[in-house]
């Protein structure tokens, strides 16, 4: 989940209320950055507000793992390049990094430097970024093993493109050292490109030459597993937006001569970019098409072009290459139609699918139970935001409020239930 959808208009607005729990097995929240002072500090106002609601998720499902992403720009500038440049900013980094994430309950962190040696940054930060993996993974281990605590997991979202794999990791090095591995399948193609073509093909397409002949998933995934990645250890990428074109002629193939971005979605409001439950809203009207090479569609109206995936596309990339991998990874779950207020096909239709098509079991819908009796209680939530509160006439329980309906939750034997941390503890 992304801390900027809290300011999508009306029903895009997305923040940690909207989340199932049930849903994934780990949330990542993005993002937070790094200072001047080489220490992990929050991008938003509300963050830590914000991390409280998440993190409070757990409550409701134990098993849940959330994670903090950070990573980002700073000036144009990755925020990673200088604390990285010496062993003594890196300590300080981790030392910050270790001390912010328990402090905020989660169980890890996601680093978010896509493209380690790239964008200004010298060739160096390749060897930097494997020393910055090491050292993270040593210091979380010692941290656990003298408080006694889980260890806290470490994770990074990499390049999928051939010649920025090759020059941002030195792969063998690197994955020891990592518990999962985000491969960023998607932006392959997008309103940069000449010619219209999909953000997330499976497959290469008879359009595609040149370097754009591994401009897709399967080439991508290969590629990983060749440097020596472990099949277990890497989540394929999933996306829940498309990419939007602005057609120059009357042709509208895959590979139709473009001019740029197609225009801003209401609610997301970037050119070029539409969240899946804004494609729902424009493919109504729409020439939806399928791209048998490369297994996703595309729709088109006017001048208007856009490659976006569907469940079907799902169900071909697990078929394909998912269920071989260690998982999948979302991008992201404010992008999916999460209200099912415009798709027609419930909340998170396409995580929700993706979910089964996995093999996941179904998610629970009886725990906890509401209250259903003629208790006064029972409409303790009626217009209340989701989140926890004390039960004043019992502090041994506590009420959570999640879409209008009130639950009851009761405090393991001898606690009692906190307002101040959302938890229970000890009288």
């Amino acid at each position: 989940m992304t801390n900027w959808a809290q300011y999508r208009p009306s029903s895009g607005k997305f923040t940690p209320d909207n989340i199932d729990p049930f849903l994934c097995t780990h949330v990542v929240y993005a993002l937070a950055t790094i200072n001047s002072f080489n220490q992990l500090i929050t991008t938003e106002w509300n963050d830590e507000q914000q991390y409280k609601v998440l993190n409070s998720l757990k409550n409701i499902n134990p098993a849940l793992r959330t994670l903090l992403s950070v990573g980002g720009t700073v000036n144009g500038m990755s925020p990673f390049i200088w604390m990285v440049s010496k062993p003594e900013s890196r300590a300080v980094f981790m030392k910050s990094a270790i001390s912010f994430l328990r402090k905020h309950n989660f169980d890890g962190l996601n680093l978010d430097w896509e493209f380690p040696g790239q964008k200004g940054s010298a060739e160096t930060d390749k060897d930097k970024f494997t020393e910055l993996v090491t050292e993270l993974d040593q210091a979380f281990f010692e941290e656990a093993r003298d408080t006694r605590k889980t260890q806290l997991l470490l994770t990074a979202n990499v390049a999928a493109v051939r010649p920025i794999v090759d020059g941002a990791y030195d792969v063998p090095k690197i994955v020891p050292h990592l518990d999962f591995i985000n491969v960023m399948t998607y932006d392959y193609h997008g309103h940069w490109d000449p010619e219209t073509g999909h953000n997330s093909p499976l497959y290469s397409s008879n359009v595609d030459s040149g370097s754009h002949l591994h401009h897709n998933i399967d080439s991508s995934i290969s590629h990983w597993l060749d440097l020596g990645a472990p099949a277990d250890k890497l989540l394929m990428g999933f996306s829940t937006y498309g990419r939007t074109f602005r057609l120059g002629t009357s042709d509208s193939s895959l590979g139709a001569p473009a001019l740029g971005a197609g225009e801003e979605g209401p609610y997301t409001r970037t050119a070029g970019f539409w969240s899946f439950y804004e494609v729902c809203s424009f493919i109504n009207g729409a020439n939806v098409e399928w791209i048998p090479e490369q297994m996703v569609p595309y729709a088109t109206n006017g001048y208007v072009w856009v490659g976006y995936d569907n469940k079907a596309s799902f169900t071909n990339k697990v078929g394909a290459l998912a269920m071989n991998l260690g998982g999948a990874h979302v991008w992201t779950l404010d992008m999916d139609d999460f209200s099912g207020s415009f798709c027609s096909e419930g909340p998170y239709p396409l995580v929700n699918h993706l979910r089964t098509i996995m093999g996941f079991p179904p998610k629970p819908t009886t725990t906890p139970q509401p209250i259903t009796t003629k208790d006064p209680l029972a409409t303790f939530c009626v217009g209340r935001p989701n989140g926890l509160y004390v039960n004043i006439a019992d502090k041994t329980t506590y009420f959570q409020c999640f879409t209008g309906i009130t639950y009851l939750h009761r405090c393991q034997p001898g606690l009692i239930y906190w307002d101040s941390c959302q938890c229970c503890n000890w009288p």
